[in-house]
């Protein structure tokens, strides 16, 4: 029997940094499949991240660094992902040239597609498909990230001894666990539900075709239930998820669900419509959900009912392999929706 030798691939450490918590992930290569090394999360202080924006950069580092302690990482190389109003994300359609061309091209006119100073962004593109079309165009899906905002996170990190390798946006780290996990080739909606936004990302033909983050999140029925109910935090996220019982305002809590939740499928509604009017030969098949927010009793159900959509909820790790007397399968499960961002960078090579 002839034995086939992989060569092995280093992965970097995962992290994903939201405005409620901070998710690592560590990953490793097994021949063609991935395997678990570690996960794990840490609640931070409300109002540390905002809208993708670190307001308290001393208070992040340390619930990182200790993270990273708590869970044994000797890797020092990581990729970060961000989001919200500091970047944004656009797909232009230009006429056909070389990649030396393009270049130049973004470098003296993405001004008019960038609502931002040039002087004050990072900008990158990349061919969404590589293939000369008929009308002898291209599809460029072109990003933009605030220096600033890039940079305090980069300055944190560098601040921990740690290499920072990838800078991805939220809805590309999703898609690209989407595509590894999944083998998936049919047209899906991934809509990562957050704290405080929800990151939509729809995927045609095994291609991102419409990314956009949207100001809204699950801490927003946190919120009004224990505003409502005038309990805490941590009550109302049991309530949230199912896992307590509203008692006598049974009632009240499922008007508070069914306003918010009416907001979150609003957008992704409006989402779904600018897609098919833009492809309208192009059906979507599936909603698939990810994200803590997408943990919320009965959301999937709802979400399916008032798109048509078959929807389901992603488990990034299902068919990944791991050690059960290091990591136990019930946590593992409880924490996956939240894990997807932080396992789709953690599955980049270091030799990015």
């Amino acid at each position: 029997m002839i034995r086939k030798i992989f060569k092995k691939i280093n992965l970097i450490i995962g992290v994903d940094i939201g405005s409620h918590a901070v998710k690592i992930c560590e990953l490793q290569r097994v021949g063609m499949d991935y395997k678990i090394i570690s996960i794990g999360s840490s609640l931070l202080p409300f109002g540390s991240v905002e809208d993708g924006v670190l307001q308290e950069p001393l208070t992040v580092s340390r619930i990182l660094s200790e993270l990273l302690s708590n869970l044994k990482i000797k890797n020092k190389k990581i990729g970060v992902s961000i989001s919200g109003y500091s970047v944004i994300v656009k797909k232009i359609v230009l006429d056909e040239m070389s990649d030396e061309e393009l270049v130049k091209y973004i470098e003296t006119e993405a001004e008019q597609y960038v609502p931002f100073d040039l002087d004050d962004v990072y900008i990158d593109f990349q061919r969404v498909d590589k293939k000369r079309n008929a009308e002898n165009k291209c599809e460029i899906m072109l990003v933009a990230a605030k220096k600033e905002v890039v940079n305090d996170y980069l300055d944190m990190l560098d601040q921990l001894k740690l290499q920072t390798v990838l800078v991805d946006v939220d809805g590309f780290a999703l898609e690209n666990i989407w595509e590894i996990t999944s083998g998936s080739t049919e047209n899906v909606a991934l809509i990562d539900i957050g704290a405080s936004k929800m990151n939509i990302n729809i995927i045609s033909e095994g291609v991102s075709v419409l990314a956009r983050d949207v100001a809204v999140g699950s801490l927003q029925l946190t919120e009004q239930i224990a505003n409502f109910l005038g309990v805490d935090y941590v009550e109302a996220e049991k309530i949230k998820l199912g896992i307590a019982e509203p008692g006598a305002h049974a009632e009240n809590i499922k008007g508070i669900f069914n306003k918010i939740c009416a907001q979150w499928v609003l957008e992704i509604k409006k989402a779904i419509d600018l897609y098919l009017a833009n492809h309208p030969d192009k059906s979507l098949k599936t909603i698939v959900l990810s994200g803590g927010g997408s943990k919320v009793l009965g959301l999937s159900e709802y979400i399916s009912k008032e798109t048509g959509l078959k929807t389901v909820n992603f488990n990034p790790f299902e068919k990944m392999l791991y050690d059960e007397k290091k990591i136990d399968k019930n946590y593992l499960e409880s924490v996956a929706p939240e894990m997807a961002i932080a396992a789709g960078l953690a599955i980049r090579s270091t030799s990015i």
